[in-house]
């Protein structure tokens, strides 16, 4: 592939790096709970990040960045990461990797929605008929009576499909904001912007809720560490800095599309992994959501 496909091929990168993590802080989080994972991924995943900008930037904190790069990229930030990524680490103990990483096939949609409200972009009736397919193929797969899997109940519960949904929503807007407020800026040092707003709405967050007892915990779980340093290495650093790249480098609504063919990607992992069985039925769901998510960009 030509390297004019540099955005798309980080898209994919960012696709199997995020099934990747998922899996891993689905580990994690059922040891130490969700939400010292959502903190101390990012943690690690900043140390990253200012160790690669100070390797290749010779900065390890991108003070170089225009005023408002920092004001959009922390919004994102905020919403993305603090807000989305809360919201879909606490799916994953809820739901599982595989129903939590379904539900976002909603980003697209999602995205195309709030670009026709807010920025007055018009939708063709192609662009409706993905939306159609995107949804409906979520709804097949996430409807599904399901056996139990480690004790979980065997239908979706609607606290998992609300933070399901949450977690796709943050994860449009911040996208949004990110490609606005990024320009022709360097992706990981944006990125490094992002996770430092990100880690500081966790810390507000923690502080008002007195919930630094579980981090201390999380600390003190030697296997847990290991899998959440795993995977803030793909997540926070490689893969949120891919996503980045992806939309600088093509269309937003194309790099969003190709990162979220992870619906395909989790299902032979979560049945290798994890023994859950994949039917028929969400084999063709998966495809229906992705395939419909690419109608909307042809």
């Amino acid at each position: 592939m030509a390297f004019s496909h540099a955005g798309e091929l980080a898209a994919l990168g960012t696709a199997c790096c995020w099934t990747l993590t998922a899996m891993i802080f689905e580990s994690a989080g059922k040891r130490v709970g969700s939400l010292p994972v959502n903190l101390l991924r990012l943690v690690i995943g900043l140390a990253f990040l200012a160790a690669f900008g100070m390797v290749v930037r010779g900065t390890p904190v991108p003070t170089d960045a225009p005023p408002g790069a920092w004001l959009w990229l922390s919004l994102s930030g905020v919403v993305g990461l603090t807000i989305g990524d809360l919201c879909f680490f606490q799916a994953l103990v809820v739901l599982g990797a595989r129903l939590s990483i379904l539900l976002m096939a909603l980003v697209p949609p999602l995205t195309a929605l709030i670009g026709w409200a807010v920025l007055g972009e018009r939708l063709e009736a192609l662009d409706w008929l993905g939306m159609a397919m995107t949804v409906g193929g979520v709804v097949w797969v996430t409807l599904e009576r399901r056996p139990a899997v480690d004790g979980r109940p065997a239908r979706l519960t609607a606290s998992g499909l609300l933070l399901g949904v949450g977690a796709a929503l943050g994860q449009a807007v911040g996208l949004i904001l990110s490609k606005f407020g990024m320009g022709s800026y360097d992706a990981f040092a944006a990125t490094e912007i992002r996770v430092m707003a990100g880690l500081a709405g966790f810390v507000v967050v923690f502080a008002a809720l007195g919930w630094w007892s579980r981090v201390g915990a999380a600390l003190r779980d030697g296997v847990a560490m290991a899998r959440i340093g795993l995977g803030a290495f793909f997540g926070p650093f490689v893969g949120v800095s891919l996503s980045l790249y992806a939309v600088q480098h093509a269309p937003a609504g194309v790099a969003a599309t190709i990162i979220e063919i992870q619906p395909v990607l989790i299902l032979i992992p979560a049945a290798l992994v994890f023994g859950e069985r994949i039917t028929l039925r969400a084999a063709a769901g998966a495809v229906l959501a992705v395939g419909g998510a690419a109608l909307l960009f042809l």
